[in-house]
């Protein structure tokens, strides 16, 4: 087993707390519902105001897969968040129902539950209810294009009878369960469940599974978690992202970087199409500053960065071991390092020592048969 200090520095002290007193029981649900985790992970932080449960889970998981959604019927949340890729596309940039490029690049559901906030530079969005407004009523580009077809889509669902009786059972009580409230809240409640947590690293990590990593993976570990390279001061705790929230756990404030990806100016400028932080804030100071998402099945979510800019993982690596652009309002951080081409392809071993095979096809989390 990993010793004490070890196991501090790659997850944390809180995660520690969390295995040691094996917390599983959500404070927020339907009495019948337990959380099932893997060791490695606390339980979410679920809203008092949209309880889990599973019933809402199930509805939530069913229009997760439907397209009729969307204002045109093209659509549904799966159409971006495919589960073969960990929950993203594969595209460069988010394509919309209408066809429309997004500046962005589709973000993994991989743990989402345990983000403190959503989307890529908005410190606004601190629920996963909140952020599913976005892509349902954006109107530049257009996402799932329900805005002005609310009505419409409501009736499509609640016209079928095995949706409308599923809206019953995950709302009980309600006079009008088949709602865009409703539709937010269980969508919501299903992506909290795609937790993935085993990984070779997890085996390795938190079931002392020994043979679970390869030899070049685990010198790739050793480097990416040691001060010359520094990854792990972006990308850390258990879910090898910034900042994260769950259940019982003390308040944070989200994180935001500048990695150096652009300097279009010469004063630390990013392209016009998508700013980063500054977009929302308008303070010259968050410029190109973007959230550190979790590495958690990042083999498979290529191409990276916000905009899909950087192709693969050894380009990535490049990028960063060159400091990237030079630019004035990169993050300190962001600085270079020397790398050999052995240690490269090590680092990229351990990248793809994250992937969790059983969470890209548990059929828990695919279309309900």
């Amino acid at each position: 087993m990993f010793n004490v200090e070890c196991r501090m520095r790659v997850t944390g002290v809180v995660v520690l707390l969390v295995l040691a007193f094996g917390i599983r029981h959500s404070a927020f649900g339907d009495d019948s519902f337990h959380w099932s985790l893997p060791r490695a992970l606390p339980v979410p932080r679920v809203p008092a105001d949209n309880p889990i449960s599973h019933p809402k889970i199930d509805l939530g998981r069913r229009l997760f897969y439907d397209k009729r959604l969307s204002g045109n019927r093209t659509y549904s949340c799966a159409s971006c968040h495919q589960q073969a890729f960990a929950f993203t596309d594969g595209l460069a940039r988010a394509l919309g129902s209408t066809g429309a490029e997004h500046a962005r690049s589709t973000m993994t559901l991989t743990n989402v539950a345990y983000n403190v906030t959503y989307g890529w530079a908005d410190s606004g969005l601190r629920t996963l209810e909140a952020q599913m407004l976005v892509p349902m009523f954006n109107e530049h580009p257009i996402e799932m294009g329900i805005k002005g077809h609310e009505t419409e889509i409501l009736a499509r669902l609640s016209a079928d009878r095995v949706i409308a009786a599923a809206f019953a059972s995950a709302f009980p009580g309600e006079p009008a369960p088949v709602s865009v409230q409703n539709v937010v809240k269980a969508i919501a409640s299903f992506e909290r469940t795609l937790v993935s947590a085993d990984s070779p690293f997890d085996r390795y990590l938190y079931r002392d599974d020994r043979r679970a990593m390869s030899a070049a993976a685990l010198r790739g570990k050793d480097l990416f978690f040691s001060k010359a390279l520094g990854c792990s001061e972006c990308h850390q705790s258990f879910n090898l992202s910034g900042p994260v929230t769950f259940e019982h756990s003390t308040p944070v404030e989200p994180l935001f970087h500048n990695t150096g990806l652009y300097n279009v100016n010469g004063r630390g400028g990013y392209p016009p199409t998508d700013r980063g932080l500054f977009d929302r804030t308008h303070n010259p100071t968050d410029m190109g500053r973007f959230r550190a998402p979790t590495l958690r099945n990042v083999a498979v979510t290529a191409p990276y960065m916000h905009d899909g800019s950087v192709e693969t993982l050894d380009a990535a690596i490049d990028h960063y071991a060159r400091g990237g652009v030079k630019s004035p309002l990169q993050s300190a951080r962001i600085k270079g390092f020397p790398i050999t081409p052995d240690q490269r392809k090590d680092i990229v071993a351990f990248l793809e020592s994250l992937t969790d095979k059983s969470f890209l096809a548990n059929p828990a989390f695919g279309p309900a048969r």
